[in-house]
């Protein structure tokens, strides 16, 4: 896809994010690799309800700023995914009230944070890792999303907001929603001893679908 396309589709899909609410203010970041292995990314303080095409941050293979303003400050969290999750090709961290709450619930499982509640939760996100708090743009979160080894494509950080990988733009938000959905799912019925996908649906799910995550990963071997 040529390189103007896809700045229209950073700019679409952020204005549709921010609109729904699903991440305030200049909050929130956007990225897609390009065929050189440079970058487009959203420029830092930038709402991504108001993103202006021409801003957006170029960024050459080695990270330097090639064209548009500054990039986020979230540039080490997007690299640790490209670096470790084959295939992706854009990432998309929000800071989505629901999934910033769950983070901060005592009984997650950080390998697990989220039970399998729907199939297309486990289809578009898969099972969600939950890295430690560090503080944006700290570049320890790189480390520690690189310690999940590239078996997660969705990944919450600790009070603060998901980051999710898909082999394109379109797929990495359809997957970062719903996480979001899941999440504010799993606060309407904490407490109500929902029922939940078996295994046995689940590994269904994982010979009809390629699974992104754990469940995907373990398919394939």
């Amino acid at each position: 896809m040529r390189e103007t396309k896809l700045r229209e589709q950073i700019v679409g899909f952020g204005r549709s994010l921010f609109e729904r609410g699903l991440t305030p203010g200049s909050s929130g970041n956007i990225s897609i690799r390009l065929d050189d292995g440079g970058w487009l990314v959203t420029p830092t303080n930038a709402s991504l309800g108001f993103l202006d095409p021409a801003s957006i941050s170029r960024l050459d293979a080695k990270g330097n700023l090639v064209s548009g303003d500054k990039p986020t400050k979230e540039i080490p969290l997007h690299a640790a995914l490209y670096d470790t999750v084959r295939e992706s090709q854009a990432v998309v961290h929000l800071h989505s009230a629901h999934s910033v709450a769950v983070t901060m619930l005592p009984e997650i499982d950080p390998k697990s944070v989220l039970p399998p509640m729907t199939p297309y939760y486990l289809m578009r996100a898969g099972r969600t890792a939950l890295v430690p708090y560090f503080r944006p743009g700290d570049p320890a979160v790189a480390a520690a999303i690189k310690g999940l080894a590239g078996k997660y494509s969705s990944v919450l950080l600790a009070n603060h907001g998901p980051v999710v990988a898909g082999k394109d733009l379109e797929g990495a938000v359809f997957a970062i929603e719903e996480l979001e959905e899941t999440a504010k799912l799993y606060l309407l019925l904490r407490g109500l001893n929902p029922r939940y996908l078996s295994e046995q649906q689940v590994a269904e799910l994982a010979r009809q679908f390629p699974l992104p995550g754990p469940d995907g990963v373990h398919d394939h071997h």
